[in-house]
């Protein structure tokens, strides 16, 4: 008999409320509508075959979730997997996300479908080895996960994990590995590496570009947000592209003047370099050099580095991703009632 279509759902309750929040005009994704964003999702996986879903217990969100399914199961609910708990441990803090990424990824996940901002990718992307994932945005600084409808993202996850022929609309994303004096890599990010030139005081976020003295970006482009953006005047390189770019900042103008970017929903700053690098796959770079302070990750004070520590950025390989625009149009291509009866295999 075959194992039953499983996919894991991992929503942050915390994404979303760091210090940018008291600047930006972002979206506010709080709990209640990350409940009807997984219910939407829910919704999707269910009408595609999948049978089974793994959720992240998250307090105040995972109750308002199953306050929601018990009004859709009274009405017409009918159609959606079988909803489990993972039994875990509630600390949170980022190690939530972490430790559910690493159990659904060892209990045999199709998928894991992630909401979050890039922080909780970045962690999420880091525990969830070689299973792919679904990311949507649900945080202040939303770069690496693209906007799409909860719905269609729900049934397009369920279309790659209970269907190998879309097995080609997953594609493999970039990451930053760092290392610190010669050592292996000793953590990762999925947008951007930034040198902030001070010790990390208060708040983990990065709110002021002034704050960075450099950076590396996995892609460049200026209708994105943060780093990304902010790298994307100098240079053009898609999501897609094997490279990176490294970008040292020159902060009190420079002689093309500066430029403007968003650093932040409703953030405008401007931008100037004094070196632009494009990074080819495996490249190292040395950043950092003489600096005290610290390594922030996809946008958030993570390391503490002293003046004497080398510190090594290379682009590697990273998680595998979901393409929800690909799998949508292969199946509006096919004969979308030939796909409501699921072969029992995950993608390859």
């Amino acid at each position: 008999m075959s194992a039953a279509i499983t996919v894991g759902v991992i929503a942050n309750p915390m994404s979303g409320r760091d210090v940018r929040r008291l600047l930006a005009s972002a979206s506010v994704f709080n709990n209640v509508e990350k409940a009807r964003m997984v219910l939407r999702v829910l919704g999707g996986l269910g009408a595609a075959g999948v049978e089974r879903v793994w959720i992240m217990p998250a307090g105040g969100l995972t109750a308002g979730l199953f306050r929601l399914l018990d009004g859709m199961r009274n009405g017409n609910g009918r159609g959606l997997p079988e909803i489990a708990l993972l039994d875990m441990t509630i600390r949170g803090d980022a190690r939530d996300s972490a430790e559910a990424a690493a159990r659904m990824a060892g209990n045999g996940a199709a998928a894991i479908v992630v909401l979050g901002g890039d922080g909780t990718h970045r962690v999420v992307a880091k525990h969830c080895g070689d299973v792919p994932l679904c990311a949507l945005p649900a945080g202040t600084n939303n770069a690496f996960a693209r906007s799409r409808e909860a719905t269609a993202a729900g049934l397009a996850t369920g279309l790659a994990a209970a269907h190998p022929e879309f097995a080609a609309c997953v594609a493999r994303e970039k990451l930053l590995e760092v290392a610190i004096n010669g050592g292996a890599a000793c953590d990762s990010a999925l947008v951007d590496v930034a040198v902030v030139p001070r010790a990390p005081v208060g708040a983990r976020a990065l709110f002021r570009l002034e704050d960075i003295s450099e950076f590396v970006a996995t892609f460049a482009d200026p209708c994105s947000v943060g780093l990304a953006a902010v790298a994307g005047l100098f240079a053009d390189i898609p999501r897609s592209a094997p490279e990176a770019l490294h970008v040292r900042l020159a902060h009190g103008g420079a002689a093309d003047g500066p430029r403007l970017a968003a650093f932040a929903p409703g953030v405008l700053v401007a931008a100037a370099a004094r070196e632009v690098r494009r990074l080819e796959p495996n490249e190292p770079v040395v950043i950092a050099a003489g600096v005290a302070g610290c390594l922030a990750l996809d946008g958030e004070r993570e390391i503490e580095i002293r003046p004497r520590d080398e510190v090594e950025v290379r682009l590697a390989a990273g998680p595998r991703t979901i393409d929800v625009d690909a799998v949508m149009r292969r199946a509006a291509q096919r004969n979308f009632a030939a796909l409501h009866a699921p072969e029992k295999e995950r993608i390859p």
